[in-house]
């Protein structure tokens, strides 16, 4: 059995097919040895380290409940053998509901929103609870960061057909709608002032454009009707300018303007965006209806073993780790303090189209992160092994 999605890209690609099936070895190899003894809540990042032979290892270090969540939603996809491998013996809704009994716990809303979006996805009984829990968090009017406005709505669109979820739905999807400015297609990184200093407000990244998005495809393809033309017109809109401004090499870019849809500054590269957090958001756009951004989508995914800011370079490693079970999480500039995206960010607020090329010279993309972390892997089995056939 394999998905309609890698059943595409067998279809438009067939060596990426193989890159595509790689990685999703990778991780289901890698998420069990991203469990914590106990095998009830997952680490935060695997660190490597490198021994004196050259070789690496990976070290655990933190838990995250939003990554857990994340790994859940993703592992539902699979069959139900394959979500007790990577799940420490539990198939995702029983996962789920072990994320549900912490809630009490959970004071931030993007990690109550996902674990709420994930008892929905996987049936759980205990949705009801869940959603509580988002909605005590979820305080009437004070502004949230779009990112964890946009899981908000991924929940209550997955909740629509259990739960009479209708008034924060609409409450929902009209606050990420509002929270653009002017007629950008661009998200900010958050719904509204208060969250976000003065000089970078303007400032937003690239999980702010592709989950709002995704929540916005998901809102149209919920609940019964014709859907939401203007949220599934939002998504694509946004979808556009994202992959308009998509690097030559398949880079999805990290820092945008939010007023004028520009790029403020490109690098880190992240592999969970090329991977995974683009095409499950371009793939949710298509099958709700939205524009087919299967081209971009390919061209990203090439970047994982075509990385052109290593190419040719001393600085030369691959970003997949088979052995390991990982994919290095980033390439980026190694400049101090985030020099870069600090400069471009305070100077772009003052005129937007100035770029400060001459920091591409002095500060080069040649630095790899050496962590993975399992939310990368969870989105990366969302993407790919949604719509199984």
């Amino acid at each position: 059995m394999t998905s309609s999605r890698l059943a595409a890209l067998g279809d438009e690609d067939p060596p990426l097919l193989a890159l595509a099936q790689r990685l999703l070895a990778v991780a289901e190899s890698g998420l069990p040895s991203m469990l914590l003894p106990g095998g009830e809540a997952f680490v935060f990042t695997m660190a490597g380290q490198q021994a004196p032979d050259g070789s690496w290892t990976l070290e655990r270090r933190g838990t995250s409940t939003r990554y857990a969540a994340i790994t859940v939603l993703g592992a539902g996809f699979l069959p139900e053998d394959r979500q007790r491998a990577v799940l420490g013996g539990r198939t995702a809704e029983e996962f789920a509901g072990l994320l549900i009994e912490s809630l009490p716990a959970v004071t931030n809303l993007g990690d109550a929103a996902l674990i709420a979006w994930a008892a929905a996805e996987t049936g759980h009984p205990k949705l009801s609870d869940a959603l509580a829990r988002v909605g005590e968090l979820d305080v009437e009017g004070r502004p949230q960061y779009t990112v964890e406005a946009a899981w908000v709505l991924s929940a209550l669109a997955a909740a629509r057909d259990t739960v009479d979820v209708e008034r924060r739905f609409t409450a929902a999807r009209d606050r990420l709608l509002r929270s653009r400015i002017g007629d950008s297609p661009l998200f900010p990184h958050a719904t509204a002032p208060g969250l976000v200093p003065w000089y970078r407000a303007h400032v937003s990244c690239f999980a702010d454009q592709t989950y709002p998005l995704q929540a916005l495809a998901r809102a149209h393809a919920s609940g019964d009707g014709d859907g939401d033309p203007e949220a599934l017109a939002a998504a694509d809109a946004c979808a556009a300018r994202i992959c308009e401004l998509q690097g030559d090499g398949g880079q999805w870019w990290w820092h945008y303007d939010a007023r004028t849809g520009a790029v403020i500054e490109g690098y880190p590269v992240y592999s969970v965006h090329q991977h995974a957090m683009a095409p499950t958001a371009l793939f949710d756009l298509a099958d709700a209806g939205g524009t087919d951004f299967g081209a971009a989508i390919r061209k990203g995914l090439r970047w994982m073993t075509d990385v052109p800011e290593l190419t040719g370079s001393r600085h030369r490693e691959p970003m997949i780790l088979d052995d390991l079970g990982a994919t290095w999480r980033k390439v980026h500039r190694g400049d101090p303090k985030k020099a870069v995206r600090a400069a471009r960010g305070l100077s772009t607020r003052l005129a937007p189209a100035l770029r400060l090329k001459s920091l591409d010279r002095v500060y080069r993309p040649l630095s790899v992160d050496r962590e993975c972390r399992p939310y990368e892997f969870g989105w990366m089995l969302h993407a790919w092994q949604a719509g199984r056939i």
